[in-house]
């Protein structure tokens, strides 16, 4: 899959990977900001932001007009934040891409941030909060990160708390936009069918507005200091215990390593044949859902397995999932499993890009946070040099005991009762 690169002279950078066989086309727009940027004072504030931006602008004065004149073109619009990026997206088809770069630059250049919104949106996220709250599979992963990163910026919950949210201000929201709300720090995005004849001229008619200076976004580096494994409950009544258990992983600085701890998911917990859901689902009937999962940050990352399990089997559960990574990490794979691993992955990869939208963020998230942007076959390549060796490798790199971190929503209080089988 090709893709073409272009940077402007206010440093925006714009991205396009054309794709003749569908009729629909992609623009996102992508800032290198999240919560992890956020001052003590503005947790919370890059979500609030991205919440207002539907809010109305001086030529769209509400979100009523905002949305109806996306909906009648049958357009799908969204927006999402991160720990490290802000995104806003219009999927729609070629004709109306005009628009869409007309929507997504009034929003992010002339939204009117009204304090009367400001305050009304504050009840909205604070029962956003609420609602992610009585999901526990939600808190057992922000358990999980905060059991990982502590009291750092990764560690903290993206949405912010209420006591942030109700002490956001307008004045707040405009400093923050300016200091990351800059040309120099979005990547632009155009996936799909599209006129590339026009494109260039939609991008300086829209985009290319005045001489923005790139953002100086710096982070806190996150170490890693744990010596020993770590649990965290939530004690809630529930009727499914929700837990994570997963290690710290790698960050983009090394990022050869996620090659093989991605084909180690797969094997892991990537599908319904893998080996968690098989021997501890299936066999055993030990958990309703059981997956495996990794994420990557600048600096770090992590491992996880998530399950849902009834309460009175819970210790079985932790033990039976502990006897599967000690043998990932003591007993090689086979060839078989490694290459069924393999495929598995590129299936995944090859049907998500069937879509605009994956293709469009599958290259902003590289250019804005990686050194180097891979195509899909690029990183195809990586995955088919990964060897049995290297899964083990990276299998006796991870799992171990003291890098064991338990987090577990559920009616328990006693976190010693835990630690006592965390072990491998």
């Amino acid at each position: 899959m090709k893709y073409e690169k272009r940077e402007y002279k206010n440093g925006l950078r714009l991205l396009t990977s054309y794709r003749k066989e569908t009729k629909a086309v992609t623009l996102l727009i992508m800032l290198k900001v999240g919560s992890r940027f956020e001052d003590n004072e503005y947790r919370g504030i890059s979500h609030f932001i991205e919440h207002l931006t539907f809010k109305g602008t001086k030529r769209r004065p509400n979100t009523e007009t905002l949305s109806r004149e996306l909906d009648e073109i049958g357009a799908q619009f969204n927006a999402f934040t991160s720990k490290e990026y802000t995104g806003f997206y219009i999927k729609t088809i070629e004709k109306n891409l005009p628009l869409a770069f007309d929507m997504l630059s009034d929003m992010l250049f002339n939204s009117k941030f009204e304090n009367k919104e400001i305050q009304r949106e504050k009840g909205v996220i604070i029962e956003e909060m609420k609602m992610y709250e009585d999901e526990p599979a939600n808190n057992a992963e922000e358990l999980f990160e905060t059991i990982l990163f502590g009291n750092t910026h990764l560690g903290k919950r993206i949405i912010g708390t209420v006591k942030s949210v109700n002490e956001t201000t307008r004045k707040k929201v405009l400093d923050y936009r300016q200091q990351f709300y800059q040309s120099g720090n979005m990547v632009v995005t155009v996936a799909g069918n599209y006129n590339k004849s026009k494109l260039d001229g939609l991008v300086k008619k829209y985009l290319v507005k005045n001489n923005q200076p790139k953002s100086e976004v710096t982070i806190v580096e996150n170490k890693d200091t744990q010596k020993a494994p770590r649990v965290l409950l939530k004690n809630q009544k529930t009727g499914q215990v929700h837990l994570i258990l997963g290690t710290r992983a790698y960050g983009k600085p090394e990022k050869e390593k996620v090659y093989p701890l991605s084909v180690l998911s797969i094997i892991l917990g990537g599908s319904m044949s893998s080996r968690l859901f098989i021997n501890v689902r299936e066999r055993q009937g030990l958990c309703y859902y059981i997956y495996s999962s990794l994420d990557s940050y600048l600096d770090t990352g992590l491992f996880a397995i998530q399950a849902g399990l009834n309460k009175d089997r819970i210790d079985f559960a932790i033990k039976a999932i502990l006897k599967e990574l000690k043998k990932l990490r003591d007993n090689k794979i086979t060839v078989k499993e490694l290459d069924k691993a393999k495929e598995k992955l590129r299936g995944k990869i090859v049907l998500g890009l069937e879509d605009s939208q994956i293709i469009a963020s599958w290259f902003a998230k590289q250019e804005l946070l990686d050194d180097k942007t891979l195509t899909p076959e690029d990183y195809l390549k990586k995955i088919s040099k990964v060897s049995v060796d290297d899964v083990q490798n990276i299998a006796q790199e991870l799992f171990q005991t003291d890098r064991l971190n338990l987090a577990i929503v559920g009616p328990f209080g006693d976190k010693k009762r835990f630690e006592k089988i965390l072990k491998i």
